[in-house]
């Protein structure tokens, strides 16, 4: 580049002139940047709405399962996640052991104003255990491996332990009528912690625990009200959670 002064230019007034536009580019990048990674606000409570349904194939061990959910960062209007989630289901003989591979897609908005979203594409593998502890305390225990595409990062694994626990009120069992405390605990642990570009994350990645009411609707319908805590390294925060648990 040619020295300013050798095209006959007053080089001080230019150079106020690209430092005020340079402080101006600056400053409004700097507001975007700001705007766009708005802080969580963790005393604000959000809300999940969700939908669960179960079905076992007649004359057969196969079924299918899955759980469609609208998450919000507050209680309706800023969206955290749309999750879609459906598996093909096996239970072998003899045992209540049930088998799960599915597919999930998941859509992740920004907390704030920002209207940005990322996609995430997951495989999974599940095995559901139930069990019961005298006449009125259901738990099941449910352990998932999950593959994760998540944007441009790399391939990440994550393992979840989560211990369900049912205990109806009114009745010995969960049916028709039946009122019921709802409880559950999730253990989050990322498989690796290199995640690409340069980029990690810690082993641990969440905790969630729920504590809620249910009702029987019917004998293979479920409604349950509560709230659950969720806790990562950056953050801890409520939500809501209503929920529809259909079998079928």
């Amino acid at each position: 580049m040619w020295p300013l002064r050798s095209l006959g230019v007053d080089k001080s007034p230019l150079r106020k002139a690209i430092l005020m536009v340079v402080l101006v580019a600056t400053s409004l990048l700097s507001s975007t940047n700001l705007k766009a990674q708005q802080a969580l606000d963790e005393d604000q409570l959000g809300a999940w709405y969700m939908y669960y349904f179960t079905k076992k194939f007649e004359q057969s061990r196969f079924g299918i399962q899955g759980d469609y959910q609208f998450r919000y960062w507050d209680l309706g209007r800023d969206r955290e996640q749309l999750l879609l989630r459906t598996g093909v289901t096996y239970q072998p003989a003899k045992t209540d052991l049930v088998l799960t591979l599915g597919y999930v897609f998941i859509s992740l908005g920004d907390f704030g104003e920002s209207r940005a979203s990322i996609n995430e594409n997951r495989i999974y593998q599940e095995a559901l255990l139930p069990q019961k502890l005298g006449s009125r305390l259901y738990l099941t225990h449910r352990f998932r491996y999950e593959q994760r595409w998540i944007a441009s990062a790399d391939v990440r694994t994550r393992f979840r332990y989560n211990l369900f626990v049912n205990i109806p009120l009114n009745k010995k069992i969960i049916e028709k009528n039946t009122l019921y405390f709802a409880f559950y605990n999730e253990l989050f642990i990322n498989g690796e912690r290199n995640i690409g570009n340069g980029n990690s994350v810690a082993y641990f990645d969440r905790n969630r625990f729920y504590t809620g009411l249910g009702y029987g609707v019917g004998n293979q319908l479920r409604l349950q009200f509560g709230l659950m805590e969720q806790t990562t390294n950056a953050w801890q925060k409520q939500q809501l959670q209503l929920s529809l648990h259909h079998n079928f």
